[in-house]
């Protein structure tokens, strides 16, 4: 058991906090009992190390049982070690490392694919890990960040996919003119999401789209917004002022799930 908040193993783990370090290593923190479970039964091959508090251990038999079946082994911490370790104030009690897996542009838009999300300036981890949740559950080939665009491995934003960043292909470091000329080439029209574009209702979305989201204070960039084949609006019937990132990006994907299921 590391019983010592000094101990090099818990200040080398704590440092993939830090995007640098994430960068530099390759690898980040996952977080908590769901994201965990995910990593396990999704993507166990890229876990590297795996840590429970005594009291996680107890309340999550089953994830250590499936880490011990994909041979990961356990690692026990105290809740101190633990604590400085990970990203949250209250921790709860599992913690493991992984190594990254992004996906390159070109390979993530095979041949077939209908429905892609893709966040230009997103710069929120919380409205980025609720896209990448949204498009999973939606039933997307892929998320694309282009720009300077949140790392999807900050630990907010892997908390908020709770799980869903090893269901598809995210794919970042790319320019938005990029990500657009690989979206057309794939066969998908590339649909601007903006308050200023035609009501979603009157839009026909049978055929692949990728959807195109904007930076949460600024919207779509002119430049972004040039590059769609057009702009669509989710309406609003109600008071609101607006809708968040979030809900929009969720409206909009799931609009296209029901057109391609019709």
């Amino acid at each position: 058991m590391i019983e010592s908040t000094k101990n090099a193993t818990v200040k080398r783990v704590a440092r993939l906090k830090q995007r640098p370090d994430r960068e530099a290593t390759g690898l980040a923190l996952m977080e908590g009992p769901q994201v965990v479970r995910e990593l396990i039964a999704h993507a166990a091959s890229t876990v590297e190390e795996l840590f429970f508090t005594s009291d996680g251990f107890g309340r999550h038999p089953e994830l250590a049982e499936a880490a011990t079946a994909a041979g990961i082994e356990v690692e026990f911490v105290t809740d101190a070690v633990l604590a400085a370790m990970a990203d949250t104030r209250t921790p709860q009690g599992v913690l493991a490392v992984a190594h990254q897996t992004p996906t390159r542009l070109r390979e993530a838009l095979p041949e077939g694919t209908r429905l892609v999300a893709v966040l230009d300036e997103v710069r929120d981890p919380g409205n980025a890990g609720t896209v990448i949740r949204a498009a999973d559950a939606a039933g997307a080939d892929v998320v694309i960040l282009t720009g300077s665009s949140v790392d999807p491995y900050n630990p907010k934003v892997v908390r908020a996919t709770t799980g869903s960043l090893f269901h598809l292909s995210v794919v970042t470091g790319v320019t938005i003119e990029a990500a657009a000329e690989e979206v057309r080439a794939a066969g998908l029209s590339l649909l601007a999401a903006d308050m200023g574009g035609e009501p979603l209702p009157a839009t026909d979305l049978s055929g692949p789209t990728a959807w195109l989201f904007g930076n949460e204070a600024h919207g779509l960039s002119d430049t972004a917004r040039a590059l769609a084949d057009r702009t669509v609006a989710v309406p609003i019937y109600g008071k609101a002022e607006s809708l968040n990132l979030g809900t929009a990006a969720a409206v909009c994907l799931y609009a296209s799930a029901f057109a391609h299921r019709a």
